[in-house]
């Protein structure tokens, strides 16, 4: 790993830390990545725990998903990361959660309205609380060429969506580095949390 990667991985370790901590990346659940040119991108490797990354649980695999490497696999979603980044060359890092408010969500919901939160000014294009974002929900697939289609569909028809969820699945969030995706993480999971307590209220 060049000094560089070395950097990447630091950032993303980090995230994987603070996320487990706060409950969003339960044993081996979620992802990280983060772009490293044009044609590559550093990923967490498949089946490691993300409160506890070193160096050697990240890879580096291309824009189609291949580690460079032969003798390493990459995460099983790899291909929604792909996808991102694809879409978007201003992106530069990628997460994905599975806590209890986004996966509880997902399950209920075919999108999420986030709206009047300060928080939203996190996300790309708002600039105040007087705004209000839908954060669409996927069907989960394990197709996952299949479901990376469907996302780049919608994405390509709405650019403005600031993440997704996958149903009873969880969050992918992005930015323009692993610092920018960590705040929007963290934004969108304090939201969702008070949108589920709101309606456990209800109840």
């Amino acid at each position: 790993m060049n000094s560089d990667d070395a950097a990447r991985a630091q950032r993303l370790i980090a995230a994987g830390r603070l996320f487990h901590q706060r409950g969003w990346v339960p044993a081996t659940g979620g992802n990280f990545s983060a772009r490293r040119d044009a044609a590559t991108m550093l990923i967490t490797a498949s089946g490691c725990h993300k409160g506890e990354l070193e160096d050697e649980h990240f890879l580096v695999a291309d824009l189609d998903g291949r580690p460079l490497q032969a003798d390493r696999k990459a995460s099983y979603e790899t291909l929604l990361h792909c996808q991102l980044y694809r879409h978007d060359p201003a992106i530069g890092a990628v997460l994905h959660t599975h806590s209890i408010a986004n996966t509880v969500l997902s399950r209920r919901y075919e999108g999420i309205r986030l709206a009047g939160y300060e928080l939203l000014k996190l996300l790309p294009g708002i600039s105040t609380h007087e705004a209000a974002v839908e954060v669409p929900v996927f069907a989960n697939d394990q197709d996952i060429a299949r479901l990376a289609a469907t996302v780049d569909a919608h994405l390509r028809e709405r650019p403005q969506t600031p993440a997704y969820l996958i149903a009873g699945h969880g969050l992918y969030a992005w930015g323009a580095d692993v610092e920018q995706a960590r705040w929007r993480v963290e934004a969108l999971e304090f939201m969702f949390e008070c949108e589920l307590q709101a309606q456990q209220l209800k109840e």
